[in-house]
């Protein structure tokens, strides 16, 4: 088994108000996946697909080397799941609340529960009711943990906590997948915070994937480009040109923004009569806005 997710062809549509088009994506073993979109984009959507949650008009999903759905209470069996939204009883205690969570998976290890309570810093006898925000977070991302998972799935799991809650959360994630290789899939649309723990990405935007690649490539292989005498065409470029505009008031100059640069690709320009003047690295977020813009429709003002 290659892969912990396997998504091909998977569509589904919510009326008339928003689809997944086309989904096909490939989680590898042993990644961890960013799984990065605006809000609204149809990542949690996505998620609820190969969570058996959601059944699609077509496609097929593979996890953890089983189908869904046929197989979802295998499937079920060895995924850590933290959603979006708290699944969690606000009557109940922290203790509770675990007691009852363990109760539903054979591998449950009461032992790293508790471990985790202590490293997490999660009060057992705290009222859930009472507990704030990032409290809440560190409590479901324990539950997941506690069950020993091969995969992990968390769906915003940082969204609104503060940033030293943010780090405790994200270090837990990363001391376990170093410890069991386990295979982590986390959606975010908090760009920076994934740059630094994932080794894969796929760019969610209007129900499209419209990228997947891994980490050093999208973070090396979007650039700006700088070009004198820019050809027309661009038919056998190396690269994928994602936009480009003159540069006003700079003779022949044009600012190309590329995917899938290597320095080598230079020489494409000389053969086409075309000079690069520069050559500029983006940061990750404006890569990734970059993506979206040339991923959507562009309209004209016919004014």
């Amino acid at each position: 088994m290659n892969s912990a997710i396997e998504l091909s062809g998977v569509s589904w549509r919510a009326g008339k108000s928003f689809e997944l088009k086309d989904i096909s994506l490939n989680v590898p073993v042993g990644s961890i996946y960013g799984f990065l979109g605006p809000n609204g984009s149809g990542k949690t959507t996505t998620i609820r697909t190969f969570m058996g949650m959601l059944k699609p008009d077509r496609g097929e999903i593979s996890v953890l080397g089983h189908t869904v759905p046929k197989d979802m209470k295998r499937i079920l069996a060895r995924i850590g799941y933290v959603p979006e939204r708290p699944h969690v009883y606000p009557a109940l205690t922290v203790a509770e609340q675990v007691k009852v969570h363990a109760s539903f998976f054979e591998n449950w290890d009461p032992g790293w529960s508790a471990e985790l309570m202590a490293r997490l810093s999660v009060d057992p006898s705290r009222k859930i009711s009472r507990m704030s925000k990032g409290e809440t977070g560190k409590l479901l991302l324990l539950l997941a943990l506690s069950q020993r998972p091969d995969l992990l799935v968390l769906d915003e799991p940082t969204d609104g906590l503060d940033p030293v809650v943010r780090r405790d959360v994200l270090s837990a994630v990363l001391d376990y997948v170093s410890e069991r290789s386990a295979t982590v899939f986390i959606s975010s649309h908090l760009v920076h915070e994934l740059e630094r723990i994932c080794d894969w990405v796929g760019v969610m935007d209007q129900g499209r994937l419209v990228a997947e690649l891994p980490m050093q490539r999208f973070k090396n292989g979007i650039k700006r480009l700088r070009i004198a005498d820019a050809p027309e065409a661009t038919d056998a470029a190396p690269f994928t040109l994602l936009s480009r505009r003159r540069d006003n008031g700079a003779g022949s100059l044009e600012t190309w923004i590329v995917r899938d640069w290597e320095p080598p690709m230079r020489h494409y320009f000389d053969g086409v009569g075309a000079t690069v003047r520069d050559v500029i690295d983006l940061d990750l977020e404006e890569g990734f806005v970059e993506l979206l813009r040339s991923s959507r429709p562009q309209h004209t003002n016919g004014s």
